[in-house]
């Protein structure tokens, strides 16, 4: 009898820990899992822009295209993860003969944000704007002139 006594007095103590301990471990592991898989989400659709981006300024840049404006819709996600995102992009003179084009992302109420360069020529400018993924019309638009710049910048 003095046995299970001393049992449910261990076992008791154990299970009282339990009832709060699992819930705790269970709220970590899922904030992590959820700020992991936001951020991969986040990350992926950067480079899905920036590539978008890449392709835009090689086809004005060909010396067929003589001057023009050119708008690519872009179709990412709306929301990742319940959170809209803005984009912002800002040229950065890179190794070589050429500008690389630095675009960042960042999810709107949350502290999770990513970046991804993108190399472009030398003829390239950046007009200054942002990128909203609710907006109406999330696009990108470029823009070859007489004298072969190109100018790319986010479409609203």
């Amino acid at each position: 009898m003095a046995n299970i006594t001393i049992e449910y007095m261990i076992l008791i103590p154990i299970l009282i820990l339990q009832i709060f301990l699992l819930p705790y471990a269970t709220g970590i592991f899922m904030n992590y899992w959820t700020t992991s898989s936001d951020t991969l989400a986040l990350s992926n659709t950067c480079s899905r822009i920036s590539t978008t981006i890449g392709q835009l300024y090689l086809f004005l840049n060909n010396p067929s295209v003589s001057s023009g404006t050119v708008t690519n819709n872009l179709e990412v996600p709306t929301y990742i993860g319940n959170y809209a995102y803005n984009g912002t992009a800002a040229l950065i003179s890179g190794s070589g003969s050429g500008l690389v084009l630095e675009l960042n992302l960042t999810l709107i109420g949350s502290s999770i944000s990513t970046a991804t360069p993108v190399t472009l020529g030398q003829n390239v400018q950046w007009v200054n704007s942002t990128f909203v993924s609710n907006s109406n019309v999330a696009s990108i638009t470029g823009q070859k002139e007489s004298n072969n710049t190109i100018l790319l910048s986010f479409g609203s």
